[in-house]
């Protein structure tokens, strides 16, 4: 994740001085960004050779890990806040990480491409699978293994007890909350806002660990 208003977007989630862990943190431009503006500190989880190095290079602690094997390292509730932004559709265990994610931060962000927005649904309509700058990907080459929407987020969070705080889209680093899933690239859930809608290409998903049951 290297946009930079979408990173800004995000870090403005994130309280001042919060223990943070990003799952699939890429070339670590996220925690480097919380680290210098936000005082944040943490690691970073990611298992390409190439964007370990690149962490490294800027001062981004990080630990080559697959997170298909989970986050049985971590205690309960050893971190903040624990991001997912464009991972949870790359995952076959996405579900797990989900809980995961609830189970080791006491918030979780999760950002995933909005499959509902109105572009992908136009395509879809045409017969052809979207290719889009959030989803640049032909449909026998992608690395996402899974599509989904603001709606589907919805259900996935209630069926595992999780409480969702906040939502909200990110079009070109704007939020939008007014029809988030038609209208948005990302959706933002997190308890520092109020409810919204998804935008084309992302949606984001702040969740506090709170069990409904």
């Amino acid at each position: 994740m290297s946009d930079v208003q979408t990173m800004q977007s995000i870090a403005r989630l994130v309280p001042q001085g919060s223990r943070v862990l990003d799952l699939g943190c890429g070339d670590g431009a996220l925690l480097d960004l919380l680290q210098r503006e936000r005082g944040c500190t943490g690691y970073g989880i990611e298992i390409a050779d190439a964007n370990v190095l690149a962490c490294v290079q800027r001062g981004v602690n990080v630990i080559q890990l697959n997170l298909e094997e989970g986050l049985a390292m971590f205690d309960d509730n050893s971190f903040d806040v624990v991001l997912q932004i464009d991972t949870l559709q790359s995952l076959r265990n996405a579900e797990t990480m989900l809980r995961e994610t609830a189970r080791v931060g006491k918030t979780g962000i999760v950002a995933f491409p909005n499959f509902a927005h109105w572009p992908n649904r136009l395509s879809v309509l045409r017969g052809r699978m979207p290719v889009t700058r959030r989803l640049p990907y032909q449909w026998y080459d992608t690395p996402n293994i899974r599509v989904g929407t603001y709606k589907d987020f919805e259900v996935l969070a209630g069926k595992n007890a999780l409480d969702i705080k906040d939502a909200f889209g990110l079009q070109d680093g704007r939020e939008v909350r007014w029809l988030p899933n038609l209208r948005a690239v990302r959706e933002v859930r997190s308890r520092y806002g109020h409810d919204a809608f998804l935008k084309e290409r992302l949606a984001v998903a702040a969740l506090l660990r709170e069990v409904l049951a």
